[in-house]
Parts: C-alpha cells; sequence; structure tokens
C-alpha cells in the first residue's frame, strides 16, 4: 500500500487550522482562525455568492426562528441564502465537507456531541447592520456554537462591517477579512455587525445538537 502524500498534507493542515480554532476559542471564548478556508474555495464561494445576489435569489433576513420572524431593518440589513447538499454545487460541498471534517475533530476532541449544522450565504450591503443579539432562540436550544466565514478579499478597517462581541470586560472587534473563520458558543455571547460602507460578504452557521 503506497501512503497518498498530499492526503497527509491536507489531514496536517485541517488539524493546525482545527486546533487554531478550537485553542482560541478556549483560551478568549472567542475562536479565530485567520485561514480556515482556503482562497481559492472563499473565492469559489464568494463567486456563488455574488451570482445568487445578482440574480434576485436572496432573501431579506429576519430575526426570530420559521414559528416567529419578524423583519425589521431597524434591527437587522442583511440578505441571506441557505446552502443544501441538494444544489449539487461542487464548491458548496467543498465547504460542507470541511465542515464534515471539523465536526468530527470537534467531537472527538471535546466530547460536543455536535449532530448537525445549518449555513447560508450573508450579505450585508453598504449602510446595512446587524444590532445586538444572541444567536440561539428563545424556543429552540438546538444550536450549540455559531460560525462566520468571511469572503471579502482586500478588506480594512475603514470598510467598517466589523463584528463586535460583548465579552465579560470588553468588547472584541474583529475585522471580516478574507478566509478568516470566527467561533463562539451561540447561546452566550451577544454580538452586533457594525455599519458597513461597502458590500460584505460571508457564510454564517451554527453547529446544533438534536
Amino acid at each position: 500500500m503506497t501512503i497518498d502524500s498530499s492526503d497527509d498534507h491536507n489531514t496536517v493542515y485541517n488539524e493546525i487550522q482545527f486546533e487554531e480554532l478550537i485553542s482560541s476559542y478556549i483560551d478568549t471564548k472567542v475562536g479565530i482562525s485567520e485561514h480556515f478556508l482556503s482562497d481559492t474555495l472563499t473565492g469559489n464561494l464568494a463567486q456563488n455568492l455574488l451570482s445568487h445576489h445578482a440574480n434576485h435569489s436572496m432573501n431579506a433576513a429576519g430575526t426570530g426562528n420559521q414559528k416567529d420572524i419578524q423583519h425589521d431593518h431597524k434591527v437587522r440589513g442583511d440578505s441571506i441564502y441557505w446552502l443544501d447538499r441538494k444544489h449539487q454545487d461542487l464548491h458548496e460541498n467543498e465547504f460542507f465537507d470541511r465542515m464534515d471534517a471539523f465536526v468530527l475533530y470537534l467531537n472527538q476532541s471535546c466530547y460536543t456531541g455536535i449532530t448537525g449544522y445549518e449555513f447560508h450565504y450573508t450579505m450585508y450591503e453598504t449602510g446595512s447592520f446587524y444590532k445586538k443579539h444572541l444567536d440561539q432562540f428563545k424556543n429552540d436550544e438546538s444550536r450549540q456554537f455559531s460560525m462566520i466565514s468571511y469572503l471579502n478579499v482586500g478588506w480594512v478597517k475603514e470598510d467598517g462591517g466589523q463584528l463586535l462581541i460583548q465579552l465579560d470586560h470588553h468588547d472584541q472587534s474583529i475585522t471580516p477579512t478574507n478566509g478568516k473563520t470566527v467561533f463562539f458558543k451561540s447561546n452566550e455571547l451577544e454580538h452586533e455587525v457594525l455599519l458597513t460602507t461597502k458590500n460584505r460578504m460571508s457564510i454564517t452557521g451554527w453547529l446544533k445538537k438534536d
């Protein structure tokens, strides 16, 4: 039997990125990996998102779940498109494969018991924001961890759109730069998206437990 060195390389790369995300979460309650997604994958996903946006297939996001959803642009101004393996999109499925590998690693190393996930594309157009909130619903506690992966090449501080997370003694400001992934408990940390001065793209989702 021969060993595929490329598979070994990918396994090592995955474990480094996974450990970076988990270790920083354990240390600070906010996990951050600067290059959780490759430049190639983020580029392909960004093109998908832009195509959906141009085709008007993204929908205005609301607050609450399907049992109690509300739309108020004074609270939240982004639009979304749900990812699904049924779409048979090569790049979305590559993203799902990476999430599958991360969930397996997380469950094996931290005994989190995650059983599923959900993700959507997110577009904040210029001038939009999302006021402070928690990600876990009052009538549904299945969301355990929030994950956001950013798809913004060349983003700088002046572009706005920072993710502001409220911690015990300070707020942590995170710039949505390309390839970065953020990871935190859905029921613990209030957070908001600050006003953006250019279109801001991400994949946003939650790791869930039945």
